[in-house]
């Protein structure tokens, strides 16, 4: 499955978010077709490395019940 995902990514054409940040204050941007996310260097205003595993956590909102 791991390969079909890879090969499926490197086809894609990629159509990019907005960067955000992260807990820690690092950049990232996601990919809004596949998904896949890339660091963000906001000095250069250019995306970096691509992240292997996304670190961004949602928080659950109060009151919220499952």
């Amino acid at each position: 499955m791991k390969f079909l995902e890879r090969l499926l990514a490197q086809a894609c054409p990629h159509r990019f978010s907005w960067p955000r940040s992260d807990h820690d204050g690092k950049h990232y941007q996601i990919c809004l077709l596949c998904g896949s996310a890339y660091e963000y260097d906001w000095r250069i205003m250019r995306r970096t490395d691509r992240l292997l595993a996304p670190h961004v956590t949602h928080t659950q909102q109060s009151g919220a019940t499952a």
